[in-house]
Parts: C-alpha cells; structure tokens; sequence
C-alpha cells in the first residue's frame, strides 16, 4: 500500500539539497570554535549557512543565533520578559505568556501594545495567518516560513523565530532572528558560542542542511509552488463541503496559509479520525504535532470559542510541494467513508 502524506504542518519530507549538504558537512572535522584551518573550515561552513537564512528570511540587518528549534528558539526569546500572548499560540509560547489576549470567532488577534506582546504569523493547526502590527515584540514564524513572502528587516518585529524541518530541513535544529540592538538573555550558558547568547558546539551538519533547505523553500515560493498547492487546498474543501455540509471549515473566509485545511465534525473525535485514516493509508494529524498525542481539546479551538465537544472534534489536513489532486481527492473520499460509518455507528 502506497502511503499518502497529508502532515507537512507537523514536519516537512528532508529535501534532497539539505541532504546533500548535511551529507558533505559530516566530512568536516573541525569545530567551528577552533582557530586551526579545520576549525575555520567549519567556521565558514557555518557562517554561509548563515547568510543562507539571512538571505531567506530578508533579515541581512539581523542577528542570527542558531539553536535547537522552535521551542528552544521561543524560550530564548521569552524568558523573564512577561509579554502578552494569545491562546492560539504553540505550547512553546504560551508557557511563557504573562497575560492572555483576546481571539475573535475568525481566529484573529487584536494587539494593543505590540512591544509588549508576542503573536505568532500563521498558526499550526487552522493556518490563520495574522497581520504583525509594527513594533511587535516577537514572532513566531514557524509555520509561516517558506509557505509566505517574508522580510524580517522590513517587518517591524523585534525577534522572530523559525524551525528547519517545517520547510523540509532536518529536526533538531532552528533559528532566533533578532534585530540588532536587542538582546536575549542566555538559556544555555558556558561558551561563549553563538555571540553569546547560546552556548555548546553548534550542530553543524543540521546547520547546513537548514540553510540548503531555506534557499531551496525560498525558490519553491518563487517559483509558485504553494499557489499551485493553495488550489490543491481549495478543492479538497469543496470536496468535504459537497460530502459533508455539516463539517465546519476553520478560517474559511480569512487570510490562510496555502496548504492547510482544520475542519470540524462535531461528535466525532479527532483522534480517531487520525486513527482511521492512518488504517486507511493516510497520514493526517488532529493538531500541533507536539500536542495532538495527547487526547484533549484543541486549545486553538476553545481560544477560538468552539465548545468542548467541537474542539476535540477536529482534523488538521496540511498539503506540500509533492502533494498531488489524486491524493486530495482519495482523503476525500475516504474520509467521507469513515464518516458515513461514523454516523451510522452514532444512530444505531
């Protein structure tokens, strides 16, 4: 059985630049810390991955501090500061929020006092993509990333920060942008790595293999990839829409990001639609992958005003580059399947 991969929100397939790049940084030996020629090799290996980023997210007048991902990223840019912060945000931020902002129904923020607060750009599971108002403390830019034309010198964002394997890099490695002037205070500390402000050897190969991967996002958007998968997107709702009338299309009618589609069948729990379609072949997820293991509530959902039945009742389609209509259209018909047995399950 052919599988079909329908999660690129949760992470994207390793593309074959950041592979090969990864691939050819193993063969280095020096540490980037070391003042001999091997050291500097890494060192410069490095440093081009870093312009890479730089280059990608239009960030050339920022200060780039890699480390272990977005979580890692959010925390170094969050701690101690007491921002405010909105429901809808990852887990990774809402642990640091000082003071809860309010979501309307359509899934959008309203920010008073932007220096003070942190919103993220698109949010993982509905893909509502917000506008960052000028001054905004922090950002989280993860889902964002290569699906949106993005200029962090142009931005008006004090920090932002982003994940390697969302846009087809390896795990385990991120970025914090911060513009210059601003400071964070250090989470890991010993060396004097990473300007300071995060210390340990820098995982070099997932470096690399970051940069490869955001030219090569970078040239997808360029090139209309994601316009091309945003049709993919909308016929797969208006197939769920003709099967199902009931199902409830999450930011249907505000600015989304290309590939995602959450929708809600209420009654029938998320779970085990992902389970479903997992038996069925399929690969689809009932939120934020650092969450959806756990059998609760979509908390984007309840932020959003969904009840408790509707929240847990969600399921989180996300397309990609290599996503095909036939593929589209054979979730649709399965999942219309399972729901039709559902349905006759739940009438007896």
């Amino acid at each position: 059985m052919t599988r079909v991969y329908l999660d690129y929100n949760a992470t994207a397939p390793l593309r074959d630049e950041a592979r090969a790049a990864m691939l050819a940084a193993m063969d280095l030996v020096g540490n980037p810390s070391s003042v001999h020629a091997e050291g500097r090799a890494a060192k410069a290996l490095l440093e081009h991955a870093r312009a890479q980023l730089a280059e990608a997210l239009g960030a050339h007048g920022a200060d780039i501090v890699f480390v272990s991902g977005a979580t890692e990223a959010a925390a170094l840019a969050l701690a101690g500061r007491g921002l405010a912060g909105a429901g809808i945000e990852h887990d990774a931020v809402r642990a640091w929020i000082a003071e809860t902002l309010a979501v309307t129904g359509a899934g959008l923020v309203q920010v008073t006092d932007p220096g003070r607060a942190t919103l993220q750009l698109a949010n993982s599971e509905t893909g509502i993509v917000q506008a960052l108002p000028e001054g905004l403390a922090v950002s989280d830019w993860t889902q964002g990333f290569g699906k949106l034309p993005l200029a962090f010198d142009w931005s008006g964002v004090g920090m932002a920060f982003v994940s390697a394997h969302k846009i087809g890099g390896p795990k385990g490695i991120g970025a914090l942008i911060m513009r210059r002037g601003l400071d964070a205070t250090a989470q890991l500390r010993g060396g004097g790595q990473e300007m300071g402000r995060r210390a340990g050897t820098e995982n070099l190969i997932g470096i690399a293999g970051f940069g490869a991967a955001a030219m090569a996002a970078t040239q997808d958007l360029a090139n209309g990839v994601w316009a091309r998968v945003a049709e993919l997107r909308n016929i797969l709702e208006i197939a769920l829409e003709d099967r199902a009338p009931s199902t409830i299309l999450v930011g249907k009618g505000v600015d989304r990001l290309p590939n995602t589609s959450f929708f809600v069948t209420p009654g029938w729990r998320g779970e085990t639609q992902v389970m479903q379609m997992d038996l069925a072949g399929i690969a689809v997820s009932a939120g934020s992958a650092c969450s959806s293991g756990k059998v609760r509530a979509s908390g984007v959902l309840r932020a959003m005003g969904f009840d408790e039945t509707a929240a847990a009742s969600g399921l989180r389609v996300s397309l990609g580059p290599a996503t095909t209509q036939a593929e589209v259209l054979a979730f649709a018909d399965l999942w219309h399947a399972a729901h039709t047995r559902a349905l006759a399950r739940a009438r007896g």
